[in-house]
């Protein structure tokens, strides 16, 4: 991990970088919560988490007006422990995940805000939707289904290559996929690019990425 003042100097360079329509999550996968504080100094509120044991641990430790988002795998499980805090989860990638999100926000009283997760990458250890399956689910939201979830947008996550033209090709995808739904019910997120592949993503049209290691260094895979 990067000392203080790199981590601080990373997150500073980043900023300047990214226009301002562009949120940034920071993404404090593996990285303990001292590096969130960094950031939460310099007043930076919205973080991601890819595990939600970790997000717990976390958000037991941290102030409570940090925006956390999950942008890893969620199994219905494991929802009732987020939803009385999670701003956001990227990470809806079937139907039954979405219809417990929605039954268990509903259980505390809240709407939660949802992405749809579509699977873009040619790579088969990456997750998501089909953009059929995608239609399906957000033709139900506009026909008030999941009434306790606001489908905010759509994420996406590109092969993990050298080749810019096909990193591209995937992003316009699930950018096209976004114009298209949005003109049925506006959406705001489009949540694509992470460290190696963001500026590609702002290209294409991102209006949130996911950086990590970029901000905090290499990421130390201690469990």
């Amino acid at each position: 991990m990067e000392s203080n003042n790199h981590i601080l100097e990373n997150f500073n360079q980043i900023i300047r970088e990214l226009p301002p329509h562009v949120q940034l999550v920071a993404v404090t996968k593996t990285y303990p919560a001292e590096s969130v504080h960094i950031l939460y100094g310099a007043g930076h509120r919205t973080f991601g988490e890819n595990r939600v044991q970790e997000l717990l641990e976390k958000h037991a430790q941290l102030p409570k007006d940090i925006k956390w988002h999950l942008i890893g795998n969620l199994q219905s499980n494991k929802v009732k422990q987020i939803a009385a805090f999670i701003d956001t989860i990227e990470s809806i990638d079937s139907e039954k995940i979405l219809t417990e999100v929605n039954r268990q926000a509903g259980r505390v009283g809240r709407k939660i805000n949802v992405l749809l997760q579509v699977k873009i990458a040619r790579e088969d250890t990456k997750f998501g939707l089909t953009p059929d399956e995608a239609r399906e689910l957000f033709e139900n939201y506009v026909d008030s289904q999941y009434e306790n979830v606001i489908i905010d947008g759509l994420m996406g996550m590109a092969t993990f290559t050298e080749d810019e033209e096909q990193i591209k090709s995937e992003f316009k995808i699930l950018k096209a996929l976004f114009d298209e739904f949005s003109a049925k019910k506006k959406l705001n997120t489009l949540s694509m690019g992470m460290s190696g592949d963001y500026g590609l993503a702002i290209e294409c049209g991102a209006t949130s990425v996911r950086i990590g290691s970029g901000i905090f260094g290499p990421r130390q895979y201690v469990r």
